[in-house]
């Protein structure tokens, strides 16, 4: 028996394959040699300075521009990304002014504003990427989805940055469920908790509602909107459009009276095929894990994920899938949705703007979970749609 028949039947030179895959240096990409593009950033709080580094790292952008209400924090972000103070613009009309010197804009503000910015930037012949949310009401959300459709007729780009969209995993776990890999939907659940985001100002002043725009219903959405809407994206990609919803939420858990979102959501969701319970809290739980996770049973075999863990599809040998794990999930999704927003301005290639249509429809569930446990019955989506109503934000007291 020669050393390399040894190491194979004894395991070690699989072992050992894989401790040089895993020292082996990651191969170098080839240089950039494609157009560049000026890009400006609305909205210079944790997301927005978070996604500005990814973009600052993309070789086909360079971030030339930034606004934010508060002044403080958009010098911050132009000493950390290198923008002039000439191009850094406050107020809540401020973003106006950002227009006119870029070709593309990355809009990381409250979701109130996500969709008159994004209406303006296509207006001004930008390309769009907004974060999630992309509404806090059923108005909005149509209005961005015809916005996407009249920017694509155009050759202009909006493109939702919504991390497990992003992710190769997630994608391959979705389709594989479209064509049939779990057999018919019958049931599934969906969870969502996590700590309570801290206060961001203790005043009682218009400025420090606006800090604390994640605690007011009409700055952010309720936290199923805003928060749950990473585990409902799921859903709703793979069972598609609710057609009732039943369920209940709350307050509770919080240590203060700031705001007036909820803290916990309990819902049932069904669809034409199966249904979803789905439960969720933001606040802390003596020390239990944060939680974004799914998982589906079909006639064939089940779907699970976890935000940051393991895809994959439990089965027989037909249907069984060992998918893969994205640890840096939060970070890896908007990687790819950067490059992608890159390719497609450069490709001048909008496709329709498709996940635009898919952040819509998310949107629209969790409004219709939110609805339903407020209402504290069972509703239809006809009735659901048939009641909604625009939300305006309170801005009083706010310099323009």
């Amino acid at each position: 028996m020669n050393r390399r028949t040894l190491l194979r039947s004894s395991g070690l030179l699989t072992l050992a394959s894989r401790v040089a895959a895993q020292t082996a240096p990651e191969p170098q990409k080839p240089p950039y040699n494609g157009p560049v593009f000026k890009i400006g950033n609305i909205g210079c709080g944790g997301r927005g300075s978070f996604v500005s580094g990814i973009i600052a790292e993309n070789p086909g952008f360079r971030l030339t521009a930034a606004c934010d209400y508060f002044e403080d924090r958009v010098q911050a972000f132009g000493e950390k990304f290198g923008i002039a103070p000439k191009s850094q613009f406050t107020g809540l009309s401020g973003y106006q002014k950002l227009l006119e010197e870029v070709d593309a804009v990355a809009i990381h503000s409250p979701p109130a504003f996500h969709v008159q910015q994004a209406v303006d930037a296509v207006a001004a012949g930008k390309h769009v990427l907004i974060a999630k949310p992309v509404a806090i009401d059923v108005a909005g959300c149509e209005t961005i989805r015809q916005l996407a459709k009249d920017a694509a007729a155009k050759g202009i780009i909006v493109l939702a940055d919504v991390q497990c969209r992003g992710d190769q995993f997630f994608q391959e776990g979705i389709q594989r469920i479209h064509a049939g890999a779990i057999g018919d939907l019958l049931f599934g659940e969906c969870h969502y908790e996590a700590d309570l985001i801290p206060l961001q100002s203790q005043e009682d002043s218009p400025e420090a509602r606006l800090k604390n725009w994640i605690r007011y219903r009409d700055l952010a959405g309720d936290i199923i909107t805003e928060q749950n809407i990473h585990a409902l994206d799921i859903v709703s990609w793979a069972f598609g459009r609710p057609t009732r919803v039943t369920g209940t939420c709350g307050r509770g858990g919080r240590p203060d009276t700031v705001g007036d979102v909820s803290d916990h959501y309990a819902l049932l969701f069904e669809f034409t095929q199966g249904a979803v319970t789905f439960a969720s809290r933001q606040y802390t739980a003596w020390g239990s894990p944060f939680l974004c996770e799914n998982r589906f049973v079909g006639t064939q075999g089940a779907f699970q994920s976890k935000f940051g863990g393991r895809v994959m599809i439990r089965g027989g040998k037909e249907n069984f899938w060992s998918g893969g794990e994205s640890k840096n999930l939060y970070r890896s999704g908007s990687v790819n949705n950067v490059e992608t927003f890159r390719a497609a301005i450069a490709e001048k290639n909008p496709r329709g703007n498709p996940t635009l249509e898919g952040a819509v429809e998310t949107t629209l569930l969790t409004l219709f979970g939110e609805y339903a446990a407020k209402a504290g019955r069972s509703v239809t989506w006809e009735e659901f749609i048939a009641s909604a109503k625009p939300v305006q934000p309170h801005l009083e007291g706010l310099k323009a």
